[in-house]
């Protein structure tokens, strides 16, 4: 069974991004075993002189290096992805690399009938970072709008054609986490590029 993180896209105590990850976690639970992460309450970034993570990242970022895949759930604000999301992946991104050559599925769900395409296309192109070098499922965007109507009490999705939809996305992505742990034998090369990119972009920005 593969091992698989969640992250949360949001820092809203009622976000829909949240329900759509823990119905993934329980729909799924004889496939994989998934464990949710918060971006919520992270201390601002920061840039430590001292370069010392505060332990919650290094915890997130433990949990993403011993996962086989991981799903970002994100909401869109302002056509792009929420700052507490982005503060997440620059800590995430801060001279650790717990996403290269990590796989990744995004999902995503508004209130409105657009879902989150602008929003997913920015992540996927900050994913992409030489620093961060995740590998991006293709083809692939599972975007929801109307979320406030889509879950019951119980926390199911109510939208048949979604749960349809997200089945076949899912199963993809299973089959994706398998390909890629064929192309391994570069990823220790590929941190070191992503550390020798950060410690450059560093150096120039002192």
């Amino acid at each position: 069974m593969k091992k698989i993180v969640g992250i949360v896209g949001n820092n809203s105590t009622e976000s829909t991004n949240r329900k759509l990850l823990q119905f993934i976690q329980k729909h799924f639970q004889d496939r994989a075993n998934i464990e949710l992460l918060e971006v919520r309450g992270l201390p601002i970034f920061n840039k430590p002189a001292d370069g010392k993570l505060p332990e919650v990242i290094t915890e997130m970022a433990e949990k993403i290096e011993a996962a086989d895949g991981v799903v970002i759930a994100t909401a869109e604000y302002d056509h792009s992805i929420p700052a507490a999301l982005t503060n997440a992946l620059s800590w995430l991104s801060y001279n650790i690399f717990p996403f290269v050559d990590k796989p990744l599925m995004i999902v995503g769900t508004s209130y409105g009938v657009l879902g989150t395409s602008r929003a997913q296309q920015h992540l996927r192109s900050i994913m992409n970072a030489p620093v961060i070098r995740a590998m991006l499922m293709p083809g692939c965007e599972f975007l929801m709008g109307n979320s406030l109507e889509a879950f019951d009490k119980e926390g199911n999705l109510v939208f048949p054609d979604k749960v349809n939809q997200l089945e076949a996305y899912f199963n993809d992505f299973l089959q994706f986490i398998g390909v890629t742990e064929l192309l391994q034998e570069r990823h220790q090369a590929n941190v070191d590029e992503a550390r020798k990119f950060y410690h450059q972009q560093f150096e120039a920005k002192e």
